[in-house]
């Protein structure tokens, strides 16, 4: 009776809860990792340098995917999982106030990487045991959608967790509003008008700054008359970025980080210019295009100070990031650092801070900045506990929410030699690459998302690039509403619609349907590249239909890799079909911005149409059972 109460679980008792769980250990590991380093002072080299191998094992665990497939269940991976996960988060959490840090926490989110992996190995084999071909179908797009949810809970509300403790923990917070306005007259930032600004007010210890609101131009002119005489404005940026880094450095605000040069770049002389193959591909492919005039973004820059020396020995720490406002005013992070170290040898000069204005702002518009000088080990801290005590509540949970199918046996149980062992791990790639209509079936991993691989390293580029230079001159933020937003709400509504469609009719019925999905609704992006001066509405709604189509399109997909990985073996096989379907987006992705800088956006987007061909001929060779994700008499 208790194996049969277990079986009758509703699916909506683990699912939510197991792909939220399985998207969170990403999230902390890729990006709330840097903005850990960044926060705590790491440099921009090493943090790009060694998070950037985090990655790695979601690359390769389809090698040790076997493994979890031969020893113990599928449940037993997902709970000692998830238990692992709990405790080296609080790791991560007690020893980030420790000295060494960096080298400590780095070590365990290697650690936090490869048990993330493996969870994920064995949740999804635990989904394909544990649920009747009928509810795969169903709950496929709900899968997906508690994965997101998570990674938009990972980067906003855990970011803003540890930003409030920051916030009220330290001095009282340092604010800028900067104004941007198009029918401001454009002035020159003058680092040495700042630092003749007003004497800082003296009282309780406090960040000051005496432009704590300023209005800048959106427009910059083509060149500026400086000193040393006439020079383009995109060159005196740079000259005044520079100058700003410089002098943060130099004042010791900022620690200097060495760049050093790649291999090679001692050899590269001059930019060759594009080669013979380039050329033949623009001179034969490539649009008819005048070549547009840059337009620069202008800039302002802020400079702030302390209003008295901190104690001796103390050092106040300030991190400086956006609280609100428009993201086409941006505070430049990518060259420049944000956080700034006072002490009481340099706290009466001035430290700078470098915004950049979309120059396509059209409207009056504003962002506020906020400078946090709390206790950023504590609050980073608090956020890893935070994570930690969730996988400890999730591991409890799903120790009585996880179903124990029958089919999720221990393949593993009794005495066997390590030969045997490895025997069956051989074994279950060999049987995996025996398989019916293999080579068909690699075909249809590589190249089922060829056109929208390519399509999506280009989207926010091309929303972004201005109509004369073949984009759609939207500005930073109406591209985090356009694609951060409503881009998601349509793939996540397309994503569950067509779980609920298959499991209807199932996979068979509605792999074409999917697939002319997956390629027509690339047509919008052809539309908005011949026909650019569209209204916001338009192109909102040519989005949602695109990324609609394609999260309906990729149902099939997915059905598809649990459909192919069924046998002995299904949970490594399947690990091994997500292997093929990372390389199929990463191949084609690679090659695409060359591509589109060659021949331009119009015809870019018509050769991902062509790319279509693919999708569809791919599907043409392919044998599914008609019965696959069908609801049948035993689902009911």
């Amino acid at each position: 009776m208790k194996q049969q109460s277990e079986k009758k679980r509703s699916p909506w008792a683990w699912i939510p809860t197991l792909y939220f769980a399985q998207g969170l250990p990403y999230v902390a590991v890729m990006t709330i990792s840097v903005i850990l380093y960044k926060r705590l002072g790491i440099s921009n080299t090493d943090i790009a340098l060694y998070t950037g191998w985090l990655y790695l094992p979601w690359v390769i665990k389809p090698f040790w995917s076997p493994f979890v497939d031969i020893i113990k269940t599928k449940r037993w991976w997902t709970l000692t999982m998830q238990w692992l996960i709990a405790f080296a988060l609080a790791g991560i959490a007690f020893t980030i106030p420790t000295p060494f840090f960096f080298q400590l926490t780095l070590a365990i989110f290697w650690l936090v990487g490869f048990t993330s992996a493996t969870h994920d190995i064995a949740a999804d084999g635990f989904y394909m045991l544990a649920l009747t071909e009928h509810e795969q179908s169903l709950y496929v797009g709900i899968r997906s959608t508690f994965y997101r949810v998570a990674t938009v809970a990972g980067q906003g509300l855990l970011v803003i967790l540890a930003g409030l403790i920051e916030t009220n923990s330290g001095l009282a917070p340092l604010t800028v509003t900067v104004n941007a306005d198009p029918a401001a007259e454009w002035t020159a930032p003058s680092i040495n008008a700042i630092e003749a600004g007003e004497v800082a007010p003296q009282g309780d210890l406090q960040f000051y700054t005496p432009t704590a609101e300023t209005t800048v131009a959106v427009k910059a002119p083509a060149t500026v008359v400086t000193e040393a005489g006439e020079m383009p404005f995109k060159a005196y940026a740079t000259m005044m970025r520079d100058s700003v880094k410089t002098l943060n450095e130099k004042n010791g605000f900022v620690a200097v980080e060495e760049v050093k040069p790649a291999a090679g770049d001692a050899v590269v002389t001059a930019d060759e210019g594009p080669g013979a193959f380039t050329l033949w591909v623009k001179n034969t492919f490539g649009e008819e295009r005048a070549e547009a005039d840059a337009v620069d973004n202008n800039f302002t820059i802020i400079g702030f100070s302390l209003n008295h020396a901190p104690a001796a020995g103390e050092t106040v720490i300030v991190n400086v990031t956006q609280k609100s406002g428009d993201p086409s005013i941006k505070l430049e992070q990518g060259a420049l650092s944000t956080r700034f170290e006072f002490n009481e040898t340099n706290w009466d000069k001035t430290a700078y801070l470098y915004y950049e204005i979309d120059h396509k702002l059209s409207a009056q518009s504003s962002a506020t900045f906020e400078g946090a000088s709390g206790n950023i080990p504590l609050a980073w801290l608090v956020v890893f506990a935070v994570l930690s005590a969730f996988f400890f509540i999730v591991a409890v949970y799903h120790s009585w929410a996880l179903p124990k199918p029958a089919s999720d046996s221990n393949r593993g149980e009794g005495a066997r030699t390590a030969g045997e062992i490895l025997t069956e791990f051989f074994e279950t790639f060999r049987s995996f690459f025996a398989k019916k209509q293999i080579w068909v079936a690699i075909a249809f991993m590589l190249l089922y998302r060829l056109p929208e691989a390519q399509l999506v390293k280009l989207i926010n580029p091309f929303l972004l690039d201005p109509v004369d230079k073949g984009g759609l001159g939207l500005t930073t933020g109406e591209v985090g509403i356009v694609y951060g937003t409503v881009g998601i709400i349509g793939l996540t509504i397309g994503g569950i619609i067509g779980g609920i469609v298959a499991a209807r009719g199932g996979l068979k019925k509605w792999l074409w349907p999917m697939a002319w999905s997956m390629s027509l609704t690339c047509l919008t992006f052809v539309y908005l590249s011949y026909f650019p001066t569209q209204s916001l509405l338009t192109v909102n709604t040519c989005v949602f239909i695109e990324q609609f189509g394609y999260g309906f399109g990729f149902t099939a997909y997915m059905l598809y890799l649990i459909y192919f990985s069924e046998g002995a073996h299904k949970t490594a096989h399947y690990a091994i079909c997500t292997g093929f379907m990372a390389l199929g987006m990463m191949l084609p992705g690679m090659a695409a911005g060359w591509l589109q800088e060659t021949i331009g956006y119009r015809h870019f987007f018509v050769w991902t149409m062509i790319c279509c061909a693919a999708t569809i001929g791919v599907c043409s060779f392919l044998k599914i059972d008609p019965n696959f994700g069908r609801k049948t008499v035993e689902d009911k």
